[in-house]
Order: structure tokens, then sequence, then C-alpha cells
């Protein structure tokens, strides 16, 4: 128990990509657990001084040999136990999956009631922008055993091979992810003019909408995740965490464009992390009788 008599939180492993400015990766990530409570134990997956997208950015990965001993000192830490979820996102190597599901594996152990929430970062409506190496190991160690997976609607079909042309292709192709949580980011909006997120969960298909804004500064699909993640962790329903965490983002991202920012502000409007005021549409999606008897 905390001094204030509140449950502490489960401590968040977060294994993604780092960088020296910005908002993206475990910057955004662990920013947005730790000023909601949660502890964090960062592992960066390459450090870059930016975002490629602003321009040439030299990489420094670990060998396969120094991640995979950082990873099994992980492994082996007598806090092991403090550790309620883990989050997977960008890759520097395809080597790096190995030790990272094999962390996942030696966590479950210790804590059954452990989360693996895989944010399959690989590729958007451009194509894959990691190597094919790399995307199907992501696929094969981490999407296919997670209990929370949330790619955008290109990862999706490229992960499944599956057709995503409507809501109801993303929602048929989800029978087949283990995932008992299931959010596509970018799905198809029904709102004019409108973005989506679509969540396959318990049985039911849940659409949060909000108005597109063009040219958004990088991380939204980072800090989604982080936040799903953070209000399920705190006793949220599905429904509820998936709306907060759009509201939240959507926030962000307007404030970032007034402001013309290039990057998310976190550190000025982490406000709008715990408490958003941005109206987010929801509408429940019907599903098939043999998607719903899938959970």
């Amino acid at each position: 128990m905390s001094e204030a008599g509140a449950p502490l939180r489960p401590a968040v492993v977060v294994i993604s990509s780092h960088v020296a400015r910005g908002s993206v990766g475990n910057r955004a990530i662990v920013f947005a657990l730790e000023s909601l409570g949660f502890p964090v134990w960062s592992v960066p997956t390459v450090t870059l001084p930016w975002h490629p997208g602003h321009g040439p950015a030299p990489r420094i990965v670990p060998s396969a040999s120094d991640f995979s001993e950082f990873m099994e000192a992980l492994s082996s830490s007598k806090h092991l136990g403090e550790v309620g979820a883990v989050v997977t996102g960008y890759l520097g190597a395809a080597e790096q999956a190995g030790p990272i599901a094999d962390f996942i594996a030696e966590l479950r152990r210790v804590n059954p009631e452990a989360l693996h929430l895989c944010d399959p970062v690989i590729g958007d409506r451009g194509g894959l922008y990691v190597p094919e190496a790399v995307a199907e190991e992501i696929r094969d160690r981490l999407f296919s055993t997670a209990d929370i997976v949330t790619p955008n609607r290109f990862e999706f079909a490229w992960l499944t091979g599956a057709e995503v042309d409507s809501n109801a292709a993303i929602c048929a192709a989800a029978v087949d992810v283990s995932a008992r949580h299931v959010m596509v980011t970018s799905a198809h909006a029904m709102l004019a003019g409108g973005t989506a997120n679509l969540l396959i969960s318990g049985g039911a298909a849940q659409l949060a909408e909000h108005r597109q804004i063009e040219n958004p500064p990088n991380g939204p699909g980072d800090l989604i995740s982080a936040l799903f993640l953070a209000h399920l962790l705190s006793g949220a329903p599905v429904q509820k965490a998936l709306q907060l965490a759009t509201a939240s983002v959507f926030e962000l991202v307007a404030s970032a464009c007034k402001r013309g920012a290039d990057e998310l502000m976190l550190e000025t409007d982490q406000e709008s992390l715990s408490r958003p005021m941005a109206m987010v549409q929801l509408r429940q999606l019907a599903l098939a009788s043999s998607q719903r008897k899938r959970v």
C-alpha cells in the first residue's frame, strides 16, 4: 500500500525505441505510464537522436549478445514479481524478439496474471519500414502470443494476411488473433472527415471516432497503446479504456498542431493524459455469431 492508503500500481516493462528528442517510442510510453502512477522499467531496443521523419537519424542498436544478457538479467531479477505488464513496440533487430519472448514467458511463470501488450511497429500505408525479418519475428514471437495487440490497419493486414477494406472484414479477421483485446487504429470511420480506433474484445466490437487532424506529429500509436493499458490496469472496463485513451490522444494531437509543434508536447499537456475533455463518438458494431463465440 502507498502512504495515502491506495494500492500500489504494478510496474510495467516497456521495450521499444528511445529518442533523444521527441515524444515517440519509449519516450511517450514511459512518460504516459509514469504520469498515471505506474513504475516503469524502460528497455531501449534502439537509440536515435530523433524520429527518422525529422531527418537522418543514426542508430545505436545493442549487439544481440548484449541485449540477450540484458533481458536475462531482468528475467532473474528478485523484483520481477513487481511487474504486472509488458509493452513491446519497435525492435532494433530481429534477434531481439527471442530474448523478449523468453522474458515474457518467465514473467508469466512468476505472475500468471501479467499482461503483454504488443504494439507491432512495423509499417503504415506506405508499407513496411522495418526489415521483413523484423516484422516476421514480431508476428511469430510477440504478436501471436500477446494478450493485447494494437496494430494500425496496415500492420493488422500484414500480420494476419487479411483484407481490411471494411470494419466488418477487420472484425472477421480478429477471430483468428489469439489476443483477448484487439485494437486496430486508423480503422474505417463512419463519421465524415473522421478517423477511428476499432476494438474487438469480449465478444463485442466498439468504434471510437473523432475528427481527422491533418499532418499530426509522430507518436499517437505509442501513446494510445500506453493509455489503453494503463486504464485497463487501473480497473476501467474495456469500453471506457478505449474512450479515455482515444480522447487523450486526440486532445494531445490537436494541442500540438494548434501550437505548430512537430512533436507531441506531453510535458505541457499532461493534464490530457489523466483527464481528457475531448468528445469521442462511440459506436457498437454488430458481430456475427461465429465471431461472438470466439471470446
